[in-house]
Formats: structure tokens, C-alpha cells, sequence
């Protein structure tokens, strides 16, 4: 130990050394000095490569402390060696680079029960020699662990060198930057490694915004479609601000929109119409919101000046004394052990801004809950104490915006159910009755009546290697799913493959003589859906369209008894015109006896309701309460509510007048 050997002497000393003995190679012995600057350069590289990279300094006079100096990451104590530089991947848990070995990178062991967390990594998901990699004294993981407030000021805490800021200034901008964007938006309160499980669908939205525009780059056309989705006008107003700071940089922004104050913001209007599917693709007007207001064959442009609107409604359903479903003790989530009360026969609307805890409330704690106690479905239920008064009801029903059908079997007719009486006609036709055809020929589920070549689907479906699927029309039939022998029957010179690719809007012509037939088909042009055809395939409509052909067929069905219809946001993609359908229909609804629960931030059906929900105050940990229950008016009267604040406005505009800003700011209601 400590004993100095010269090289020509290794021999004799090395068959008395042990096994683990720790070797020091010495290269050179120099007194620094600008002379001997090339020197001690060349010494330092034969060290590096004689050392694999490593070098130990000993400076005269001292004998204990030594200083080392890497090329690659090493660790001199415990021998641990990194053979190549680090790479981001090294830093990501969905990499099997970075991901700790013992979990995946999921930082738990689903099959502990007790706790779920990883021992190896401890729930931060890397291997043990990236978590040691550290900023400041906090690795990585500990840093995502921060909310974006939080993350905001451990970056401003950073105190680097001009060398280090050299490395990292343009990283530190873009993390910079998409922090002040996620602020700007709303969501300063989540926590930068929060499971996407738990976001709500605003909240999603946001984040994918804060991806593709939060760098803050110059000269970008960026392209958003409806990107106030799931936003509350609070939020709304926010992100208008930021897309606006975004067109101010330089940048062109261009947005699919229905949102009326977000149209009223834009520079330039570009509204098509004048109606939709086969009635529309035409460009009805372009302009300023001022331009567009003035011209009378947009639909877009009667909203904006006020000519259209959806009226306050005259009077409210009131609430019955004990006539109520109960929420007690909902915790999933963010939730803070709320009870909540809704009162039934009427239309309810559950408010408050993204993250509030609307979604946890409605769908993981009630929704789940009455499919378990009442459709005995095993699904898994949000944290509640308990749910009453649901005996009070019959059914239930969820409209929401998933496909009716993802092959094109399922269509408009065969949802609706409007293709049974129409095979029941073709059957009773005369040719019908000559050939032996019954109604079960009109199917082309049948495998009598069909096209043998796509067993009735008028395409086939082409399995492409590396790509998505696709559908091509049936080269026999050309789409039309029947036989030949079937097309022979026909009912007013229509085929039921013609009224299958029929405008529903000319199917109630056709069939106005037949009350069974025509009761259904008037209910889908009552909804706005006039446009589409009968056999349009499930799989090619919108999301909009398939909710309001859920309503459609529900209004078009005999009464069930009392149910109870839950919405969440159901003017998602909907034109303000289609919004005015869409509450007719629910107020039809709630008139029969029925109950509707609704999550929704447009203003418009929020002030139509007879109860409203309010929760929050903020999202994430700042949302979970229960603010408000009651009228509109009550809730708009309400100042420290972000629905009442905007609400209040839209209510005195709609009775005709209109409170100052100051008198809306000093509680005047």
C-alpha cells in the first residue's frame, strides 16, 4: 500500500499482490507551468487512454486527497462504469433503456396489493444509475414529481454556469415555454408525471395543445380542430388569449371552431354551408365577425348578430321534496367526500372548469354504480359511501359519443330500428308475394336476400400489412348488399338498396303514408340528421352524429318507464343550430317523465337547465368541492363561481337587459 514500484521491478512484486489490490499507473510528474503546457496535454490523453477514460490526480505535498477526472460517466467508489454518454432515452421510463428492471418503468407491482409500489426504484420508475443523475440536487423523476407551479420555480432557483447554461439554454427554453403555456391554459395545478388515467377530457386536450404549439416557435401554421373541446369559458377564455400571443409571434392560426366566442375573436371567418352532408360544402361567406353578422344566408352569421339564439326557457321544472337520486361520501379522484343531491324529473347540468371533478362524480362514482345495482354489470365503481333513490327509477341510459358500429352492418336504419316496418312493406308487395319473398329476404343479414360476394356489407374489408385496414365497395353488387332476385321488389319504384342510400329528409317523402315507418324517420330529421342516408355506414359518422342517432332512437321508442339519460358534454362538435336541436330533444325528454344528467360547459345548456351542479373551485387538488346546487339564476347570482360569473351575463342578455362589467364585478345579479 502507498509503496511506489518502478516498472522493470513489476515482476518480482507481482506474484506477492492480491487478487483485488488496486493498482495506480503513474504517467507523469510535472510542475504546471505555461512552458509546460503541450506536456501536461499529451499527459493527460496517455492517462485518459492508459486508464480507460479515467484519471487520478495527486498534487504535491498532499498525500491523502486525490482528484479525479472522467471522460466517460463512472463512478470511482463503486467501480460502476457507463460505457456510452447519456441519452435522453436513458431518462425515459417507456424506454427499456431507462425503465427499472424490476417494473417495467410502471413504478408498481400490480400484484402487491398492500403496496403497490416498486421496491427496486420506488415508484420513480428508472434504474438506479439514471435516478443518481441530478440537477440541483433532484434526479429527474423527483423533478416530474413537482406540479408545473412548482417546476416553474425550481427552474428559476437554478443557479448554472455560463458553461452550463451554454449546454442547456435552448432546453431550458422549451421546457420554459410549455410550462408558461400549460399555465396560461389552466393547468398549473396537475403534477408533470400525472397518469393520463386521471385527466379529464379538457385537461387531455390542453396537454396535447401545450405539445404541438407550446415551444413558441415564429413563422408556423398551426392547424387546430375545435380546440375548446372539454373547456370551460373560463378556460376558453384563456387559451383564445394564448393562441392570440401565438398569431402576435408571427404565426398564422387556423381553427375548426364552433365555439361563438371564440369565432367572435378571430381576424377571418371562413363559414361553410349552408347545410350539412349532401346540402353543404359550399363557402356561405368570409370575413370579419362584423362582415359575417351582416350577411343573411349564413347560419354562423344570424347566431353572431343575435337574429338566432336559443331562448332562456319561460319557466323552470321545480325540485320534489324527496324525488331526488343521492350521492354520499363520492372520493374518487379528487373528490373531498362530496354528497350531492339531483333532483328527478328534471334536466340537470354539471358545471365547473377542467379538472373539477365533474367526470369522476358523474361517470366513475354514479354512472358506474347504477350499471353495477341496476344493468348488474361488473365494472369497477369510483369511491362512494353510498347512492339513494335510484329505486325511484326504471332504466337507464347512456348517450354518449362512441360508434354506433365499426363495420358497415350497423347503419342509421337497422340502429333505429326503422328497417324492420320497411322490410315488413317490401314483404307485403305483390312481387314480394309472387316470388314467396317474406320480410327476412329484405336483411341483408339473410342469406337469401344478399349479395353472396360480401355477405351483405357492400364492402370487403382488406387487411394492409403495416397500415390500417381499409374498406372497398363490393365489386359485385357496387354497395347495394342485396341480390339481384331481391332489387326485383320494389315499393314506389324504390329498391331497398335505394332506400337504403336514401336522404332521409326524401324518405319521409316517400314513406308518408306509412305512420310506423314515418313516426322514426321524422324523429332523425328532427335531430338535424335530414341530411344523411338510411344506410350510411356506423363506422363513417362523427361523434355528434352517433349521439344525436341515439337520441333519435330513444325519442322514437315507447316509453320505458322513468329513466334516467346521462350526457357527458354532448355539444361536443356541434354548430350552435345543432345545439338548439339538441336541447328540444332533451327537454322532450325530461317532459315525459324522464331525468337528464348532463356534464357540460356550454353556456347555452347550462342556462337551460332547471338544477345546476357546480363544482370546484379550481381543477386537480384545488377542484373535488361542491360549490353550488340550484337554479341558473341562483348559481349566476354566485360570484365566486367561474359558471356564475360567466352565466350571469348570458342570463340578463337573454331577459332582455344587460348588467355593466362593474355592476357584474361588485355582485350585482
Amino acid at each position: 500500500k502507498n509503496k511506489l514500484v518502478r516498472l522493470d521491478e513489476w515482476e518480482e512484486q507481482e506474484p506477492k499482490l492480491k487478487r483485488k489490490t488496486l493498482i495506480d499507473l503513474v504517467i507523469d510528474r510535472i510542475e504546471v507551468s505555461e512552458s509546460e503546457q503541450k506536456r501536461l496535454a499529451e499527459a493527460i490523453e496517455n492517462a485518459f487512454q492508459k486508464g480507460h477514460g479515467l484519471l487520478k490526480l495527486k498534487r504535491a505535498g498532499n498525500d491523502t486527497d486525490f482528484e479525479f477526472l472522467s471522460e466517460t460517466p463512472a463512478c470511482v467508489e463503486t467501480d460502476f462504469f457507463q460505457e456510452e454518454a447519456l441519452t435522453p432515452r436513458m431518462f425515459s421510463f417507456n424506454s427499456h433503456v431507462g425503465a427499472c428492471h424490476a417494473c417495467d418503468g410502471l413504478g408498481e407491482h400490480t400484484y402487491r396489493i398492500s403496496n403497490p409500489t416498486c421496491p427496486e426504484c420506488n415508484g420513480e420508475r428508472l434504474k438506479p444509475e439514471y435516478r443518481a443523475v441530478t440537477i440541483q440536487g433532484r434526479n429527474i423523476s423527483q423533478f416530474c414529481n413537482l406540479n408545473i407551479r412548482e417546476a416553474q420555480k425550481e427552474l428559476e432557483s437554478w443557479v448554472l454556469t455560463p458553461n452550463q447554461l451554454t449546454v442547456a439554454e435552448q432546453a431550458l427554453r422549451e421546457i420554459q415555454t410549455r410550462l408558461d403555456f400549460l399555465v396560461n391554459v389552466g393547468l398549473d395545478y396537475l403534477n408533470l408525471d400525472q397518469k393520463a388515467s386521471t385527466l379529464s377530457g379538457g385537461e387531455a386536450q390542453r396537454i396535447r395543445l401545450a405539445s404541438q404549439i407550446g415551444s413558441g416557435l415564429v413563422g408556423v401554421m398551426y392547424v387546430l380542430d375545435e380546440p375548446t373541446i372539454g373547456l370551460h369559458p373560463r378556460d376558453t377564455d384563456r387559451l383564445i388569449k394564448t393562441l392570440k400571443r401565438l398569431r402576435d409571434l408571427g404565426n398564422t392560426v387556423i381553427l375548426v371552431e364552433h365555439d361563438l366566442e371564440t369565432i367572435r375573436a378571430a381576424d377571418h371567418i371562413i363559414d361553410i354551408g349552408p347545410g350539412a352532408g349532401h346540402y353543404g360544402g359550399l363557402v356561405t361567406a368570409s370575413g370579419s365577425p362584423a362582415q359575417i353578422s351582416s350577411r343573411k344566408n349564413t347560419l354562423t352569421g344570424r347566431y353572431l348578430k343575435g337574429e338566432k339564439g336559443i331562448p332562456v326557457p319561460k319557466q323552470r321544472r321545480k325540485a320534489l321534496p324527496g324525488h331526488e337520486l343521492v350521492v354520499l361520501g363520492a372520493s374518487a379522484n379528487n373528490l373531498k367526500e362530496i354528497d350531492v343531491r339531483f333532483p328527478l324529473g328534471l334536466m340537470n347540468v354539471v358545471t365547473g372548469v377542467s379538472g373539477s371533478g365533474k367526470s369522476s362524480l358523474l361517470v366513475d362514482v354514479l354512472q358506474r354504480a347504477l350499471e353495477k345495482k341496476m344493468l348488474d354489470k361488473r365494472v369497477e365503481v369510483g369511491k362512494h359511501q353510498e347512492i339513494k333513490g335510484y329505486e325511484k327509477l326504471e332504466q337507464l341510459m347512456v348517450i354518449d359519443q362512441e360508434p354506433i358500429g365499426r363495420t358497415p352492418r350497423s347503419n342509421p336504419a337497422t340502429y333505429t330500428k326503422v328497417l324492420d316496418p320497411i322490410r315488413d312493406l317490401f314483404g307485403k308487395m305483390n312481387e314480394a308475394r309472387r316470388r314467396g319473398f317474406t320480410k327476412r329476404r329484405f336483411s341483408f343479414n339473410a342469406r337469401e336476400g344478399r349479395c353472396g360476394a360480401c355477405e351483405g356489407q357492400g364492402y370487403h374489408l382488406i387487411e394492409m400489412h403495416f397500415l390500417s385496414d381499409v374498406w372497398v365497395t363490393c365489386d359485385q353488387c357496387k354497395g347495394r348488399r342485396y341480390n339481384r332476385e331481391t332489387l326485383a321488389v320494389t315499393f314506389r319504384g324504390q329498391t331497398i338498396a335505394d332506400v337504403l342510400d336514401m336522404e332521409i329528409t326524401k324518405a319521409v317523402e316517400l314513406f308518408e303514408s306509412q305512420p310506423r315507418i314515418l313516426r322514426i324517420l321524422q324523429t332523425l330529421e328532427e335531430v338535424g340528421l335530414g341530411y344523411m342516408k338510411l344506410g350510411q355506414p356506423g363506422n363513417t359518422l362523427s361523434g355528434g352524429e352517433a349521439q344525436r342517432l341515439k337520441l333519435a332512437a330513444e325519442l322514437s321508442r315507447r316509453s320505458r318507464g322513468k329513466t334516467l339519460y346521462i350526457l357527458d358534454e354532448p355539444t361536443t362538435g356541434l354548430h350552435i343550430d345543432d345545439v338548439a336541436r339538441l336541447l328540444k330533444i332533451l327537454q322532450r325528454l325530461v317532459d315525459q317523465g324522464n331525468t337528464a344528467i348532463i356534464i357540460e360547459h356550454n353556456l347555452e345548456v347550462i342556462k337551460s337547465a332547471d338544477w345546476i351542479t357546480d363544482l370546484g373551485l379550481e381543477g386537480g387538488a384545488g377542484g373535488g368541492r361542491l360549490l353550488f346546487s340550484g337554479t341558473p339564476e341562483e348559481c349566476a347570482a354566485l360570484q365566486e363561481s367561474h359558471t356564475g360569473r360567466f352565466l350571469a351575463p348570458v342570463l340578463h342578455q337573454d331577459s332582455g337587459f344587460q348588467l355593466s362589467p362593474v355592476e357584474l364585478d361588485s355582485g350585482v345579479a
